[in-house]
């Protein structure tokens, strides 16, 4: 007879978790399914079909994108040329017409490189949005009138912008395999297609998505090379580091970080390390601008200020927005190593850019495009991803009704200025409450939607399951013995109980 096998020396085969369905997972995801026949059934589309969850996720995007190219019409059509105040009564103000004469491309000024005519001296964008808006320039069509042009580049630069927003849904509907269909959060995002055209940021949020994407995949120095193109698009995406940082540390993997590290530094210094050298005035720009600037919308500075006999001066408020900052980085790194079980890398992401996002001293609405992706990668919740999108449509409608007051004169079409600091209030709110979301999800994981189902950090890459090393607290006294998780070892004790728990 044949011996039979020992159970060591027959390696199990892990069978693979069942992806997630909010339509059987989330309530308000399967009452608003109702619209479409109702929640996903077990056979619905299989695994052969071609209506795979990222194309699917790809076309609503470009559908919901094309509804707010629509939305910009009455713009188009001469808002934006022939009235201050039309352009925001119709709530569809864009920068990029008006920036292609304003900033000199219709006239072929190098950005940078040649002086600007005013007081702006040279283009006040990171070096990497300025080649993107150069390139737009290259492919808008010379002649006619300057109408026409700014048109055209205007539908130039929406074509553009519209490949970053497909990148974006499809690298969040990437990131956590097991839960695909979160992606339609990003494509049906409604402050997504109303903003998407107001400026270039849509650039820098691409480049993070997929950044994040490549973290996921255990690819820290792609990551990190992504990160620093994303920082040479737009400011924010290097504080991503800041959190990650923190985590490597509570895990131990200080390898990972490094590439990630040098990654975003090589690839920052490979894009602005040129301009730097031949065009340093107008390579600095935008940090002497962004430093100079005063208080301006959006941002709770703009309602102290108005509201005050005494306003701090710019000085004063760059020096408090930046204390509020280093305190929220304070708060984030010591929550990130004394909770229980280690946060989610997307938990953290999105914490520290909405911090930025609150203490800072301007808040464009456009900027809430930063925060989309990141949203739903922390808390793919959809009650509360919309009561966050309703808050930041009404801001988009009271910034835009708050410059219709102040430019149509003696009308007064529009909101006042106590109306406005309402919407500005009802923008802070709606971003505190889903960072306080995000918050309790870190101090309870029983309660995140993403670890209920069983996983780790399907966003944490190396991250993923990975053993503490360091920790503070509780999370650092755990008790005797060891538990398994996704084939890495995991301590036991709080931590061990609440893995051991979701398996």
């Amino acid at each position: 007879m044949c011996p039979m096998p020992s159970a060591e020396a027959t390696p199990v085969k892990a069978q693979q978790p069942e992806p997630v369905q909010p339509t059987r997972d989330d309530a308000v995801a399967a009452a608003g399914s109702e619209l479409i026949g109702g929640p996903l059934g077990r056979r619905v589309l299989p695994a052969t079909t071609w209506w795979t969850p990222v194309r699917v996720i790809a076309l609503v995007a470009i559908g919901m994108f094309a509804l707010g190219l629509v939305q910009k019409a009455p713009c188009y059509n001469g808002a934006w040329f022939f009235g201050a105040s039309s352009q925001y009564t119709h709530a569809c103000y864009s920068d990029i017409p008006h920036l292609y004469q304003g900033r000199g491309f219709i006239d072929g000024l190098v950005p940078y490189f040649d002086k600007l005519p005013g007081d702006m001296e040279y283009l006040e964008y990171p070096v990497l949005t300025g080649l993107f808006m150069e390139a737009a320039s290259w492919l808008t069509p010379g002649g006619g009138t300057v109408q026409a042009q700014e048109q055209w580049y205007w539908m130039v630069n929406a074509g553009m912008l519209m490949i970053c927003a497909i990148v974006i849904a499809v690298c969040v509907t990437r990131t956590h395999a097991r839960r695909s269909w979160d992606g339609l959060l990003i494509a049906l995002a409604p402050a997504l297609a109303l903003t998407a055209t107001i400026n270039w940021d849509l650039l820098a949020v691409a480049l993070t998505a997929a950044a994040i994407l490549m973290w996921s995949r255990s690819r820290p120095l792609a990551f990190g090379v992504l990160l620093g193109l994303a920082t040479a698009a737009k400011l924010y995406p290097f504080l991503i580091l800041g959190p990650l940082l923190v985590l490597c540390w509570r895990a131990g993997r200080w390898r990972a970080f490094g590439a990630a590290l040098g990654g975003a530094a090589g690839s920052w210094l490979l894009v602005n390390l040129p301009v730097m050298l031949f065009a340093f005035d107008g390579w600095s720009k935008f940090y002497t601008f962004s430093q100079e600037r005063g208080v301006d919308f959006g941002s709770f500075w703009l309602i102290l200020v108005q509201n005050s006999d005494n306003p701090p001066g710019t000085e004063t408020v760059n020096t408090l927005a930046t204390l509020l900052m280093l305190l929220c980085c304070g708060g984030i790194a010591a929550l990130t190593l004394t909770a229980p079980r280690r946060p989610r890398f997307a938990q953290l992401a999105f914490l520290i850019v909405a911090a930025f996002i609150l203490t800072n001293k301007v808040y464009s609405p456009q900027y809430v495009l930063w925060l989309v992706p990141l949203a739903v990668l922390a808390r793919p919740k959809w009650r509360d991803f919309l009561i966050w999108q309703a808050c930041e449509v009404v801001y988009f409608l009271g910034i835009w009704m708050y410059l219709a007051y102040t430019t149509s004169g003696d009308a007064h079409k529009g909101l006042p200025t106590d109306g406005y600091h309402w919407a500005i209030a009802v923008h802070l709110v709606g971003t505190l409450f889903l960072c306080v979301m995000v918050v309790r999800d870190i101090l309870w994981p029983d309660r995140d939607p993403v670890r209920r189902n069983g996983d780790d950090d399907p966003s944490g890459g190396v991250l993923d399951g990975a053993e503490d090393v360091f920790a503070i607290g509780p999370a650092a006294r755990p008790a005797t013995g060891t538990a398994h998780f996704e084939g890495a070892r995991v301590r036991w004790g709080t931590v061990g109980r609440q893995v051991g728990g979701s398996l």
